[in-house]
């Protein structure tokens, strides 16, 4: 993957290890994502792609490796299992930097779609109400569901509900989105709604790293395609040439099990 000159990548990963016990989950992964690039990652179930996502977003404590995210690089203390990163402040920091959408939607059902995602950049960035009130309707247009604003998670389907999630991850106004299998719990008709919320903020020129299933999205929308297996890169480039000509057996068994299913 190239990196425009003298522009750091967003997020860039080396080296990342992580163990649950005596399970050793991530096992030396390299990714980075360029400014305005889509990065996918794809996989088996337990590949480690999701882990990786959380590890990048220190929702999760790796045990060895960098991370760097907006040319900052994460400072530790400890080592191995003990290892913690090391300065609250920088962690709070590369976090507002990172906004995560989860497979499940997590919105606060005592708060309206407006409530919900006004409440970071209120709470944790501490901007006045009425720039975030007015940035939290422009991204709920954005995502197409601006007409929600007043109503309560309940009352919206599964589809509007992860575009409010989206909405509200944008409001953060952050570096780099991550997405962890944004359209798995939704049926097919509500998974292209939110499809096609991604590909906008693709089109954009918006930073992404994206975990999914949908080999089609993976394709349309991302600049790289990073495929794991078992805690590895086994093969990673171009959607064009990933999908096209993969150039291993294990990324062709997957893609071909992929299309069966």
């Amino acid at each position: 993957m190239t990196t425009p000159p003298n522009l750091p990548p967003v997020i860039e990963i080396r080296d990342l290890h992580k163990s649950y016990g005596q399970l050793e989950v991530l096992k030396g992964v390299d990714i980075a994502a360029p400014a305005g690039h889509v990065v996918a990652m794809i996989g088996s179930s337990g590949s480690g792609k999701s882990t990786l996502l959380r590890c990048c977003n220190l929702l999760e404590d790796s045990q060895q490796g960098h991370i760097c995210v907006n040319g900052e690089e994460v400072r530790w203390r400890g080592q191995g299992p003990n290892r913690r990163p090391a300065d609250h402040a920088q962690l709070v920091r590369i976090r507002t930097n990172l906004s995560m959408v989860f497979q499940q939607f997590n919105l606060w059902a005592h708060m309206t779609i407006l409530q919900n995602v006004m409440e970071a950049p209120l709470t944790v960035l501490g901007r006045p109400r009425a720039e975030v009130e007015e940035k939290a309707r422009h991204y709920l247009d954005k995502v197409g569901i601006g007409d929600k604003a007043g109503a309560w998670p309940a009352q919206l389907s599964g589809g509007q509900q992860q575009r409010a999630a989206i909405a509200r991850a944008l409001c953060m106004e952050p570096k780099a989105l991550l997405f962890d299998e944004p359209t798995s719990a939704l049926d097919p008709e509500l998974e292209q709604e939110v499809v096609r919320a991604i590909k906008s903020l693709a089109e954009e020129g918006r930073t992404m790293l994206l975990v999914t299933h949908d080999m089609k999205m993976a394709h349309d929308v991302s600049d790289h395609v990073v495929f794991l297996h078992k805690g590895r890169i086994e093969e990673e480039g171009p959607p064009s040439r990933l999908f096209g000509d993969p150039q291993t057996e294990r990324l062709r068994q997957f893609l071909s099990a992929s299309k069966a299913a």
